[in-house]
């Protein structure tokens, strides 16, 4: 009878995975819409694809930005909550349990980099790790971003 129990709870365990598909979107909390859109647009190439405009029940602004397939949902509330400090610096920040960053990858991390500078985007860290270069960014709200670049 054990048997049984267990095997079920394993066909249970089983479907629920292999009922997840796919990433479908990242969601953002952002201090102002406008200027969250044109720096996610200047800075990484993200085109709005929706505009939800103000959703009463959240007491916020939702659109959706797009770039190669990926998405990220960005909320404008009413009275955003400001970042904790601890959140700001990358080696803090994944001390703390919960959702971290958004990694993208790049095959030029010099020109990404001098791009940024150029700008005015807040740098937060660079390091190497391994073969991997690696730079982790602030958007116009604080939010870290990382980037990769990995060995061809």
């Amino acid at each position: 009878m054990r048997n049984n129990i267990y095997t079920e709870k394993e066909r249970v365990t089983d479907m629920a995975a292999s009922n997840v598909k796919q990433v479908l979107h990242t969601g953002i909390s952002v201090y102002n819409m406008e200027e969250s859109l044109e720096w996610y647009k200047k800075n990484l190439g993200f085109e709005l694809v929706k505009d939800d405009g103000y959703c009463p029940p959240l007491k916020a602004k939702i659109c959706f930005i797009e770039k190669d397939g990926y998405q990220i949902e960005l909320f404008e509330y009413d009275e955003p909550k400001k970042i904790p400090e601890d959140r700001l610096t990358p080696n803090t920040d994944l001390q703390t349990v919960g959702t971290k960053h958004v990694a993208f990858t790049t095959d030029d991390m010099d020109a990404l980099k001098e791009g940024f500078v150029a700008n005015g985007v807040d740098i937060a860290h660079e390091v190497r790790m391994g073969d991997d270069a690696v730079m982790f960014i602030r958007d116009c709200n604080g939010v870290l971003i990382e980037l990769i670049q990995q060995p061809k």
